[in-house]
């Protein structure tokens, strides 16, 4: 089995300040197969593929090529070894055509043979199947064939691995079919493939091997078709405990017959979320679960219409209101403490202080401007409350820690006292202390009576937070959990069977 290998990682490890990316991770690709590479959020597929693909060096350990040691310096070393890689954000020019995105940068002559680089672009798309024509412009074909020609250039440049990263995270079934026949040719030519997706059926659908990782760390390599899928899961989401100890309690002030605080009926949006219907009551912490992929983010950001909302109605207390923005929303009571921190939460530039009015300040409105005095009040108020770590209130939130980052968000959200907070990821990317610190402090404001949702790629902390989940899975709810049923095994098992 050994001669069939392709490439080999042996013990790679990679740092970067204060995070330990990869530790000692070993990894195998044979020629001729389709490997899921699988992990949640943080377990080290990118840093991995970016170590295969020159876009850092590894801090330690080897990597062999057709049994050969190699060490990339960059991308085009890679490339020229064979090793082609398609993101799921597609990296060509939609302006040219499809010939040309296919073969532009890659000749070292001057003049462009037009009709021969024509002739060659639709060898290769007739060859694999593509159904486009070399001199239509790429805007014109779409999601899922300009995928297949950004798969084509790869091939193309004689590729002997490819890696596809979320290639179906924007295709719908019919296109990922073609994709999937297109895998399965290049698999029969002898292409080794590393497959990453959140989509668990299509691992099982196409792929030979899987490669599970978690916290940096290898937690095995099982042929597919002798992994459960509810073992898949498992592994992914670090199963530790039997019974897993939960820090809450609270639903002190919710009740089965008191009036939800916010309930939304069919409700969509343009982010590919199905419609749903939710509910939460006064004095709850609720929360959205799933693998990465599953729509639980998308269904938060619906909530607060920080997607354009497409349909459905909602209601706070009872009574019918309109959510159209993320104003509306802020006005009606509602805060989001968003999933990205760096992209969507802090303003990097702005001070602490500013940082933590910027909400208020934007329900005000911004011709009504906090006096210095009141914004260093409502500030310290909070760096103490909090127990944020800063040096003034001046100083650059991009300056702080992961952690003290987010306190910093949860305090914008705080000073609007709202009356309903969705938190989306809350304690990614932070040290343990500080984790505890915003799972105590969801808890503490729940016995206060706000409405909370929580959600989180760590299903223990989900279990210590929430009284209630919403098990979702592709992008849609199916099912639901409370009470004696809310365990961590109840959780996967839903997951994996895809509703009750």
């Amino acid at each position: 089995m050994m001669s069939e290998i392709i490439l080999e990682m042996k013990a790679i490890s990679k740092s970067f300040p204060g995070v330990k990316a990869l530790d000692k991770v070993d990894f195998r690709l044979r020629k001729g197969e389709i490997h899921a590479l699988m992990g949640e959020n943080g377990a080290g597929k990118s840093t991995l593929i970016k170590v295969i693909t020159g876009v850092y060096e590894k801090d330690s350990g080897q990597i062999d090529l057709d049994g050969r040691s190699i060490h990339f310096r960059s991308p085009q070393e890679a490339q020229k070894s064979g090793i082609g890689t398609v993101y799921q954000e597609i990296t060509l020019c939609p302006n040219l055509t499809v010939a040309e995105n296919m073969f532009t940068g890659r000749s070292r002559s001057p003049f462009v043979q037009w009709k021969k680089m024509n002739e060659k672009a639709a060898r290769l798309l007739d060859s694999l199947g593509i159904p486009a024509v070399p001199t239509q412009e790429l805007t014109s074909c779409s999601l899922a064939v300009q995928q297949m020609i950004a798969i084509a250039r790869a091939v193309d440049m004689d590729c002997k691995i490819l890696i596809l990263d979320e290639p179906t995270s924007s295709l719908d079934d019919d296109e990922v079919k073609k994709l999937f026949e297109l895998m399965a040719q290049l698999k029969e030519r002898g292409v080794g493939i590393i497959f990453i997706t959140h989509f668990l059926e299509q691992v099982y659908e196409i792929c030979d091997r899987i490669t599970v990782l978690r916290n940096g760390k290898l937690i095995g390599e099982y042929e597919t078709s002798s992994l459960p899928q509810i073992e898949l899961i498992s592994k992914m989401m670090g199963k530790e405990l039997d019974d897993v100890t939960k820090i809450k309690k609270q639903d002190s002030t919710a009740s089965d017959k008191s009036v939800p605080v916010f309930e939304s009926s069919n409700l969509s949006s343009d982010a590919g979320v199905r419609p749903f219907d939710f509910t939460i009551k006064k004095g709850e912490v609720n929360g959205f679960a799933g693998l990465l992929g599953s729509g639980r983010s998308e269904s938060a950001r619906a909530i607060f219409a920080a997607d354009k909302v497409t349909g459905g109605e909602v209601k706070m207390n009872g009574k019918a209101i309109k959510i159209k923005t993320p104003l509306d929303a802020m006005k009606n009571g509602i805060g989001y403490l968003p999933e990205d921190r760096k992209g969507d939460g802090i303003i990097a530039d702005l001070s602490v202080r500013d940082n933590i009015i910027l909400a208020l300040q934007v329900l005000k409105g911004f011709f009504k401007p906090f006096s210095p005095l009141q914004a260093e009040t409502f500030a310290n108020e909070f760096i103490k409350k909090l127990n944020i770590k800063t040096p003034t209130p001046d100083t650059p939130i991009k300056s702080l820690s992961g952690g003290n980052q987010q306190k910093v968000i949860l305090a914008r959200w705080l000073l609007t006292h709202p009356e309903y907070l969705i938190l989306d990821e809350p304690t990614r990317g932070i040290d343990i202390g500080t984790k505890v610190e915003i799972q105590k402090l969801v808890l503490e404001l729940a016995e206060k009576g706000m409405s909370l949702t929580f959600i989180s790629s760590e299903i223990e902390e989900m279990l210590r937070t929430c009284s209630r989940m919403i098990i979702m899975k592709d992008r849609e709810i199916v099912g639901e959990l409370s009470g004696s049923d809310l365990s961590e095994s109840d959780v996967m098992n839903v997951i994996a069977r895809g509703g009750n």
